[in-house]
């Protein structure tokens, strides 16, 4: 198989280098798709090798659109495409690990998003090695898709700017007729950004510290993720609910500040639309 990584970049440091040079080990070829805005110097502007192509339109156009770039231009003769976020330095053998099993009804593969910091799977689902399962969804980072199953399902989904984009996509893999698998046993180092540990009493919990703007795409996409799958997928719909609220928990103790543009997005999701001034600083929507 020729795979093709597809790296999305915003403001990316040094490790942006160690990503890509991990990703020419096993593929072809690397597109890095950066979202860095023209005014602002970026590590993609020092990638030099033969294997790496660098788009760079200027403005942070969103992961989707940053996506959608790249698969624009993949080389016509590539079987698989690996995607892969700024941060995500490949094991050696994960690329060829996850390829096996991309055979029959299996559209999507991807490895086991590990916590480097604290240790642990990101994912409950994922947390004990049982080797393949079937999922809703994984993460973008580290996710293998067949062209055929990429081109069958289409573009990313633009107007979900960041959050949620994976899921959507995995969601209507599966309703082409793929499965969407995971192998629990190849763990891919990765930071989903500012995790910390709070106690309530006696208990004790994880949650990701955003900024507003990305707590309001977290909490619209989900919601509208929830009421367009209601039916077709009213277990997935019923799990995103339960995640909802308790994201809206956690924020509300421990994130007040916040709580404003959670309770937006949620009403956003709902009624389908989306506030520009919840983007971030030189994004175009």
């Amino acid at each position: 198989m020729k795979v093709t990584a597809l790296v999305t970049a915003y403001h990316p440091d040094e490790r942006l280098a160690a990503v890509v040079e991990s990703a020419l080990l096993t593929c072809s070829g690397v597109i890095v798709s950066d979202n860095t805005p023209a005014a602002s110097s970026s590590a993609a502007e020092k990638l030099d090798d033969p294997g790496v192509t660098v788009l760079r339109e200027g403005s942070n156009r969103g992961l989707a659109a940053a996506l959608n770039a790249a698969v624009d231009v993949l080389p016509a003769d590539t079987d698989v495409v690996l995607l892969l976020d700024q941060d995500s330095v490949l094991p050696p053998d994960l690329v060829p690990r996850l390829a096996r099993h991309l055979t029959g009804s299996i559209g999507v593969v991807a490895p086991n998003p590990w916590d480097a910091k604290h240790g642990g799977s990101y994912e409950k689902a994922a947390q004990d090695d049982r080797g393949l399962i079937d999922r809703y969804g994984v993460m973008t980072s580290g996710m293998l898709v067949r062209r055929e199953c990429l081109s069958a399902v289409g573009r990313f989904r633009e107007d979900f700017f960041v959050d949620w984009v994976d899921f959507d996509f995995c969601l209507r893999v599966r309703d082409r007729g793929f499965r969407v698998v995971q192998d629990t046993g190849a763990l891919l180092p990765h930071s989903l950004g500012d995790r910390r540990e709070h106690r309530i009493g006696p208990w004790r919990t994880h949650m990701l510290h955003y900024p507003a703007w990305r707590h309001y795409w977290v909490a619209r996409n989900s919601t509208v993720l929830a009421r367009e799958r209601r039916s077709k997928d009213w277990r997935w719909s019923l799990g995103a609910v339960r995640y909802l609220v308790r994201w809206a928990f956690k924020t509300a103790v421990f994130e007040r500040a916040h709580v404003t543009a959670v309770l937006a997005g949620f009403w956003d999701g709902l009624v389908g639309r989306a506030r520009v001034k919840y983007l971030p600083d030189g994004a175009r929507y």
